[in-house]
């Protein structure tokens, strides 16, 4: 334990000052991808219990159980159902519903993503002040060479040569799981709103099947009344050029 330690406090201490930004970075990623993955678990568990207790109110199809049941459960599931319910007192139409619905999912999605995207550009940091440690050690190690005492250029140029390969390895060590992280959360949102789908579309069948939505029913047009056309009035007699009236 104590060797492990060690080295990696000769690790840190070797790569000079880019270490440091690199390892809060790398701190930063871990703590939203944590956050995000507490978040978005217990968010999965809320929508699986809240839809199967609203299953059976939906066979039921009482509408006024299952008003106050979707006003008193957060679940975002709920919240999107809750959205058809309102959009039912106004239209049966199941274009209607559906919108209203998509509507609730666009306010639950900036929830269910919310600083997942910041792990991209968290990686994507890490590398480039790798990079940056990188170019930093190797102007380093010139400078050691071209102007240092030769007595002192091995072991400058040995400090330099640590700087430049230390902070690109801690830089990629900090930026594959960051990454890694990343698409993992990823996936996990696609099956919470896959699952969300899934609940929205069932509940709009169960709906038609029991007719309390129309669907493909078209929508009553207004009766347009178009003025009769005009008949056009009878074109006077044309007399022919050079004929004469004859007087009665």
């Amino acid at each position: 334990m104590n060797d492990l330690y060690n080295m990696v406090t000769s690790f840190l201490q070797d790569g000079g000052f880019f270490m440091y930004p690199i390892a809060l970075v790398l701190a930063l990623g871990l703590a939203i991808s944590l956050e995000r993955w507490v978040y978005l678990t217990r968010e999965r568990i809320r929508n699986v219990k809240a839809f199967d207790s609203f299953l059976p109110l939906l066979r039921t199809t009482d509408m006024e159980k299952m008003q106050m049941y979707s006003r008193e459960n957060t679940a975002p599931v709920t919240r999107i159902i809750a959205c058809g319910l309102d959009m039912m007192k106004v239209s049966k139409q199941r274009a209607d519903i559906e919108n209203a619905m998509n509507e609730g999912m666009l306010e639950t999605m900036p929830r269910l993503e919310k600083r997942v995207g910041y792990l991209a550009v968290l990686a994507n940091i890490a590398t480039l002040l790798g990079l940056l440690g990188t170019i930093i050690g190797l102007i380093s190690a010139f400078t050691a060479v071209a102007n240092a005492n030769p007595a002192e250029k091995s072991q400058l140029l040995s400090m330099s040569i640590s700087v430049a390969m230390n902070t690109t390895a801690f830089g990629l060590i900090a930026a594959i799981p960051l990454l890694v992280l990343h698409a993992v959360l990823q996936n996990k949102i696609a099956a919470i709103v896959t699952s969300i789908q899934m609940s929205a579309v069932k509940f709009l069948n169960i709906m038609t099947l029991h007719r309390l939505i129309e669907a493909g029913t078209p929508r009553p047009q207004e009766t347009l009344i178009v003025p009769a056309q005009q008949a056009p009035a009878p074109a006077a007699d044309v007399l022919p050029a050079g004929a004469v009236l004859s007087q009665a």
